[in-house]
């Protein structure tokens, strides 16, 4: 496998285990923007589909995502202390960043929540990209790409959802998808990931296999 020099990780059902909490608090959002509470026997369908298809079955207008996730933000700082990184991230991240691999979190989620939640394993970030807009995480991965100085083939994008392969495809980067996130692994699949994790031991074994460049050793 190549190896790569920066991994850019999202957060939400890639690094911190907050699907609960999110379907947690899914009514209570609905109900106060105005849009369809969440059906548990159509749950499997939505993981399936991709943000567009989800907005549609939700009736929730595109003007609405801004104020939507905002909310979503503000009820997690509030619980924030029950949100907790995946088994066996920490080791995954300290062991990469130890073998010289620079890392970055591009994240619909706020910063304070991201750090907040990495507790000191956010000091082995150097870039953090956060608030970004549903449909906008492809500019945020443009400036870390070129924030780092790397070429695009060094990089390397982690994510849970459609959206996020679609944003790193559309940067011409390779993109590692995890199937414990918010989206199935089948739609994942369907968008040609360069990788598949099928567990945070999975994606450690195989993002520590890769040959180092020349620039990297």
């Amino acid at each position: 496998m190549r190896h790569y020099d920066l991994l850019i990780f999202d957060f939400d059902g890639t690094l911190a285990d907050s699907f609960p909490f999110f379907l947690e608090v899914f009514d209570t959002v609905a109900e106060a923007h105005s849009f369809r509470r969440l059906d548990p026997s159509r749950l499997d369908e939505l993981r399936g589909a991709d943000l567009p298809q989800i907005m549609r079955q939700l009736g929730m207008p595109r003007w609405k995502l801004l104020p939507v996730a905002m909310h979503f933000r503000t009820l997690m700082a509030q619980s924030i202390g029950r949100i907790r990184l995946f088994d066996g991230v920490p080791g995954m991240l300290r062991n990469a960043a130890a073998d010289g691999v620079l890392l970055a979190i591009v994240s619909s989620n706020s910063e304070a929540n991201v750090r907040a939640v990495l507790g000191e394993h956010a000091r082995l970030f150097c870039h953090f990209e956060c608030g970004a807009a549903l449909f906008g995480k492809r500019r945020r991965l443009r400036r870390v790409v070129q924030g780092s100085g790397l070429a695009s083939e060094r990089v390397l994008c982690v994510g849970d959802e459609v959206r996020d392969i679609d944003a790193a495809h559309a940067e011409g980067l390779d993109f590692g998808a995890v199937a414990w996130g918010y989206a199935k692994p089948e739609a994942l699949r369907a968008r040609a990931p360069k990788l598949m994790f099928g567990s945070v031991a999975d994606m450690a074994a195989q993002l520590a296999c890769g040959e180092k460049s020349p620039s990297a050793s």
